[in-house]
């Protein structure tokens, strides 16, 4: 018993204190500590409790604090006060009945102090509890390590994930950057998933993701939490309010994590702390003698894994489901990012689905339209560039200029061409080029292109104007072939030649002695 001073010191502290020393003076002259003088300064009261037959006084223990300066106002009343904490009351409830049957007029803040020096002079015993294999796991959130990925070069902060099973202390860690319902469900899966099994009971403290109203005999779980755990088998124990002793496993894990996994650490980015995080538990955590087992980590995980209940065949369907309006760029917003939508639904409600993974779209037969992966916030699905390509404007220049090349060699050589000469500029007349498919085969295209390599024009105009051209040659040289278009040409041909010679001809267009009827010219 080292920590109990000697008698003769004992009696120095009660015979100073009754001559009106205060507790700093007596520790500074005695050498010891304020705490150990103000502990050996409290007196012991026999205060007789029951009737006059009981021979067993009751011993009170009541603080006397200082004797020098004003005493405190609850000294009147520190039997009741005694009686109230043995009781299992707290101190507002003290200070309100003291209130009201007592008629105390002091403050709320020296019942306090008052019922906590009683409760320091009498702590209350806390019990052990082990749990059997595959019969509880225990799971918590504590701050991670720094992010250096936010918005200016700022650093984001993070939370780690902590699940331990009871039994061999085997431990799983994640981290991520909030603690919502949907975020609670996917790291709770990836966690069981880990292990390979579900154990039968979940311990957990009263955060909003997981409790909506904490009781201790009949608590409000949360909708989605209690979905998750009837389909993985689970039954959700949450701890009482304030009493991290209930889940003194975790509480110790989450610590161990922060002090020996992530002290002194900084990331660039999420995935890179899990990645970190994967590798210490296998590492570290599992290979490590656990203190209170004296066990490796790793082998009881392995003689507790046959006592977990097996998995089921499919994960969690966990998601959010909302009303969205489809925007005039056909996209809908969900959590600060925007997702693309069939353009026939512009200006009209669609329903969404979205979970940590993907966001799904559907139409007002809940029939799914649109799926897509999740984007970060202010980022969109699908968005074209200048050219038309998600891609930087010469890049989307090489693309066009491949395009062009399918039409044909000599497309994609005039097409270069202008690029070469124009620049990005070219990029919207080869994409006109290759518009031109739907109206011209590539075998009209080709051609004029080559003809105006030849001749060194770089605009679509001239390209137009020889396709066109190349159109009226193939028309003259099936005329010449056909005898009815072909005897109309010749006498165009005569009119043409009549007016020439005699300016004053006029063309009669129902000829009976002027001119002759064309077909006379054929069989001539």
């Amino acid at each position: 018993m080292s920590n109990v001073l000697k008698v003769n010191h004992q009696e120095t502290i009660r015979s100073l204190h009754e001559k009106g020393w205060s507790d700093r003076r007596i520790a500074r002259e005695l050498g010891i500590n304020r705490r150990t003088v103000n502990r050996y300064g409290a007196k012991c009261t026999i205060a007789p409790t029951g009737s006059e037959d009981e021979q067993e006084p009751k011993c009170t223990i009541v603080p006397t604090g200082k004797l020098t300066g004003r005493q405190s106002q609850c000294e009147p009343f520190a039997q009741a006060i005694n009686e109230k904490v043995e009781a299992g009351l707290s101190g507002q409830r003290i200070y309100q009945d003291l209130v009201e049957e007592s008629g105390f007029t002091g403050s709320y803040d020296a019942v306090k102090r008052f019922v906590g020096k009683l409760r320091r002079a009498q702590p209350g015993r806390v019990w052990r509890m082990e749990s059997q294999p595959g019969e509880e796991m225990q799971v918590d959130f504590g701050l991670g390590a720094p992010i250096e990925d936010g918005p200016g070069g700022k650093s984001r902060r993070s939370w780690v994930f902590r699940a331990v099973l009871s039994c061999s202390r085997k431990g799983y860690s994640e981290a991520v950057l909030r603690q919502d319902t949907e975020t609670f469900l996917r790291v709770l899966e990836n966690a069981v998933r880990s292990f390979g099994g579900v154990p039968l009971m979940l311990n957990l403290d009263n955060l909003k993701a997981a409790v909506l109203k904490a009781d201790w005999f009949d608590p409000e779980i949360n909708p989605k939490l209690a979905d998750f755990c009837r389909h993985y088998g689970m039954h959700v124990v949450p701890c009482r309010p304030w009493t991290p002793q209930h889940k003194g496993k975790v509480e110790r894990g989450v610590g161990y994590v922060r002090n020996n996994a992530l002290k002194g650490r900084r990331f660039k980015a999420l995935a890179e702390e899990n990645l970190h995080l994967q590798r210490w538990e296998t590492g570290v955590a599992d290979k490590r003698i656990h203190g209170t087992t004296c066990k490796q980590v790793a082998a009881c995980f392995e003689l507790e894994r046959p006592h977990l209940q097996p998995l089921p065949s499919s994960l969690f369907p966990c998601y959010q489901e909302a009303q969205r309006n489809v925007h005039k760029d056909s996209y809908v917003e969900v959590q600060k990012s925007f997702y693309e939508t069939p353009p026939e639904y512009i200006g009209r409600q669609v329903w969404v689905r979205w979970d940590s993974r993907c966001v799904r779209i559907f139409n007002e037969r809940m029939e799914q339209v649109q799926i897509h992966t999740r984007v970060d916030p202010g980022k969109f699905s699908r968005c074209l560039g200048v050219g038309g390509f998600s891609a930087p404007v010469k890049i989307s220049c090489k693309q066009w200029v491949n395009r062009a090349a399918v039409l044909g060699d000599h497309c994609g050589q005039w097409a270069q061409a202008a690029v070469d000469a124009r620049g990005p500029e070219a990029l919207r007349s080869i994409m006109a080029l290759c518009g031109l498919i739907k109206k011209h085969s590539a075998l009209a295209l080709d051609p004029a292109c080559g003809k105006a390599l030849k001749s060194g024009t770089r605009r679509l105009k001239d390209i137009k104007r020889l396709i066109g051209e190349q159109a009226v040659q193939s028309d003259f040289g099936f005329a010449e072939s056909h005898p009815l278009i072909r005897d109309l040409k010749i006498y165009t041909e005569f009119i043409n030649q009549q007016q020439n010679q005699n300016p004053y001809y006029h063309h009669d267009p129902h000829p009976q002695t002027t001119c002759p009827h064309p077909a006379a010219f054929g069989a001539a």
